[in-house]
């Protein structure tokens, strides 16, 4: 575990956006915002103003993930840079246009906080999902919503690893949340899945609101779920897929894949086992989205990390 510094002092999160519909047809978030964009009453807090938008709306339209790219991979500085025009991918466009309403990216005037709503058809439960092991503020605050949700379990995943990036448009913002919340088919709403996503949300906006009131958060061990490999189905000599996710493994997101436990199965029933020399914690399993990304999960890496303490700044 690492070690614990001095306290950590931010400013006020004073604006905070939520954003539904990245992914067209993911209709937790979708429903959510556009309730929210009706009625704000839900999401009002003292000293803070919630924004709820949506980010992706052709997609949204046509209940599909994206129109002509994956808008959570479209944050990249060479998108976020060029030039404006109609030859551009729609999502590219509309990145750009995003990042000038809730950035620029790395910014003093991006907004404080972007909570990105999502659902994945995978079996992982309700999972808050960091960007940095180092933002202080995001720590306490996933500890904060994990306590919150209680008895409920409630994941971390931290998608820090020095060649996988990710460019999502939640990062335009200071302190970057993502929310994934299954199983939950891609088009469909199932109540369970939106009431917790709804609670997450609820925990996440107390947070903000107790933290801009003056309350300060002590040191804390939060543990989370590193992203360590993206593993790919078997495939034949043309590219096509040639096994499944094997029974044993299917619907067990976090759970731990040790070496010579089953991984795929081929379609003629031949089992195919894990080689890795240590455990890992798979997530992700057998995502509808991912097949076009060539992933049948992502593995990770347990780990638990400490939290300075936390307070506002003093103006």
């Amino acid at each position: 575990m690492s070690s614990r510094g001095s306290p950590s002092c931010f400013p006020e999160a004073r604006r905070v956006a939520i954003f539904g519909g990245t992914h067209g047809n993911e209709m937790s978030g979708v429903t959510l915002v556009n309730m929210w964009i009706k009625n704000r009453a839900e999401i009002e807090r003292s000293g803070l103003t919630a924004r709820p938008f949506i980010t992706n709306p052709r997609a949204v339209e046509k209940c599909s993930r994206y129109i002509d790219t994956d808008l959570n991979r479209a944050f990249t500085p060479e998108n976020l840079s060029t030039p404006s025009g109609d030859g551009l991918p729609y999502e590219v466009q509309r990145a750009k246009e995003i990042n000038q309403i809730f950035g620029p990216k790395g910014s003093p005037d991006a907004y404080d906080v972007i909570f990105d709503l999502h659902n994945t058809t995978s079996n992982m439960g309700s999972t808050l999902i960091l960007e940095s092991s180092t933002d202080h503020f995001n720590l306490q605050m996933v500890q904060y919503i994990k306590k919150a949700m209680a008895p409920e379990s409630c994941m971390v995943l931290l998608n820090e690893h020095p060649h996988l990036k990710y460019s999502t448009s939640r990062s335009v913002s200071k302190h970057p949340i993502g929310l994934e919340v299954g199983p939950q088919p891609q088009g469909v709403l199932r109540s369970n899945i939106f009431e917790s996503m709804r609670a997450i949300m609820k925990h996440a906006l107390d947070f903000i609101e107790l933290f801009n009131s003056g309350v300060e958060f002590p040191a804390c061990s939060v543990e989370v779920f590193r992203v360590h490999e993206r593993m790919d189905y078997p495939r034949d000599t043309n590219g096509n897929i040639t096994a499944m996710v094997h029974p044993h493994l299917q619907d067990c997101d976090w759970e731990p894949l040790n070496p010579g436990d089953p991984m795929f199965q081929t379609f003629d029933g031949r089992t195919i086992l894990y080689e890795g020399v240590s455990p890992v914690y798979p997530t992700f399993i057998n995502e509808a989205a991912y097949y076009e990304k060539q992933q049948a999960f992502v593995t990770t890496r347990r780990e638990t990390l400490a939290a300075n303490s936390i307070r506002k700044t003093s103006t």
